[in-house]
């Protein structure tokens, strides 16, 4: 094995974990409703938002490597105290929010076999507590992949849903935008792919996991990979939705984990169709909630100024595993109050969405000011990203308001 190829086995990882958890069980949900109410027409947005979310994740990886600071320490450095602050509130509510679609989505799976949701709530957030004051960056990392993994099981069901590929290319040429619901769904999906965690996790991620400019090539390789993998589990799960539900029942919204599994299993089978379902839900759930965890403990730790890295013992910083373990507590309290899921899991979604000026705005802001002059975004490269920033953010902000009023 060449040592370029050991190189870039050892710096994989972050991006991998970051984009596995990007599709957690609120966007399995919102890529379900989208396949069952809508069939293949928000299947072109899925694609569009591979080169997107691949900008937005690249910005943060080259920023955490060449400055060896995290997020939010870069905003408290730049722009001050009080910036700082409103940008680590808005990543509490998302993770919060985030947390509460990851452990609805366990809770659901677990309701699939008869399990009540406060058991398999209350086993996951001890679980996962145990993991990080236990264990150190690498090992979280590797636990978390392998609790991706499970996600692909979706690429499967899609193959024995048996879609129609004529229907799919039709479906790439329909864009219904003047229906509201149609653009909200649209947006939910955006807020569903690009989230405020994501930016902060993976920034914290490379500096913590001890990576440097040297390592840039192989993480930017790794963003592109997660971000080709993520896009095809949401493609995936839309794809079995539409050929299912789209096709049968077309137009029907789906209110409970439940009516997804139950609407999938008579095409793929009752038995392999609840197993199916359940493992990639379960395995989308568990890598979230880790990650959602770590940003918030992250971010704060970066902001409030306590120690804050998973090689560090507990008894050294003992803020950051508090942090990390109150918001799977706070989460796992939501959860088990018994809210609607389905309807919580694609409004926190929308709330993403309407969220992502703050945080795309200060990234594109540091990657102007905080990068060495040769890695500077150029002017051409500058324009662009600016250009999915704004976008993004505008579809976020119509998102916020369309949804209150």
């Amino acid at each position: 094995m060449n040592k370029k190829l050991l190189t870039y086995m050892a710096v994989f990882g972050p991006g991998i974990v970051v984009m596995f958890a990007d599709t957690d069980a609120g966007s399995v949900i919102t890529a379900a409703q989208s396949g069952a109410v809508w069939g293949y027409k928000l299947l072109l947005l899925q694609i569009i938002l591979i080169p997107i979310v691949y900008v937005v994740q690249e910005l943060a990886v080259r920023l955490g490597l060449l400055t060896n600071q995290g997020h939010g320490e870069l905003i408290k450095k730049y722009f001050g105290q009080k910036w700082a602050w409103l940008s680590v509130s808005t990543l509490a509510v998302a993770c919060i929010g985030a947390l509460i679609t990851e452990f609805a989505g366990i809770a659901g799976a677990g309701m699939l076999f008869g399990i009540p949701s406060w058991l398999s709530v209350s086993v996951v957030v001890v679980l996962l507590t145990v993991m990080a004051w236990t264990g150190s960056y690498r090992s979280v990392e590797r636990i978390a992949i392998i609790f991706g993994a499970f996600e692909l099981i979706f690429l499967v069901v899609a193959w024995q849903a048996h879609p129609n590929v004529s229907a799919m290319i039709k479906g790439l040429t329909e864009v219904p935008w003047r229906s509201h619901g149609y653009i909200y769904l649209a947006v939910a999906n955006i807020g569903a792919v690009i989230m405020p965690w994501m930016v902060f996790y993976h920034q914290s991620a490379v500096v913590d996991k001890g990576l440097s400019e040297k390592h840039l090539k192989a993480a930017r390789w790794d963003t592109a990979i997660g971000a080709v993998v993520t896009q095809l589990i949401m493609i995936a799960i839309l794809v079995a939705t539409a050929a299912t539900i789209g096709k049968y029942h077309p137009g029907q919204s789906l209110n409970t984990v439940q009516q997804i599994a139950d609407a999938l299993t008579p095409y793929l089978g009752k038995t392999v169709g609840i197993i199916l379902f359940s493992l990639g839900l379960i395995g989308a759930s568990l890598v979230a909630a880790v990650v959602v965890s770590l940003a918030a403990a992250w971010g704060l730790g970066e902001v409030g100024g306590f120690k804050h890295s998973l090689q560090d013992h507990p008894k050294e910083a003992p803020w950051f595993y508090i942090v990390y373990t109150l918001v799977l507590i706070i989460g796992g309290i939501v959860v088990v109050s018994g809210v609607n899921l389905i309807t919580l899991s694609v409004a926190v979604q929308v709330m993403n969405a309407a969220l992502l000026p703050i945080v795309l705005g200060f990234l594109y802001l540091l990657a102007l000011k905080a990068l060495p002059k040769e890695y500077k975004l150029s002017t051409f490269y500058a324009v662009v990203v600016g250009i999915v920033v704004v976008s993004t953010s505008l579809m976020g902000v119509y998102a916020g308001v369309t949804s209150v009023f």
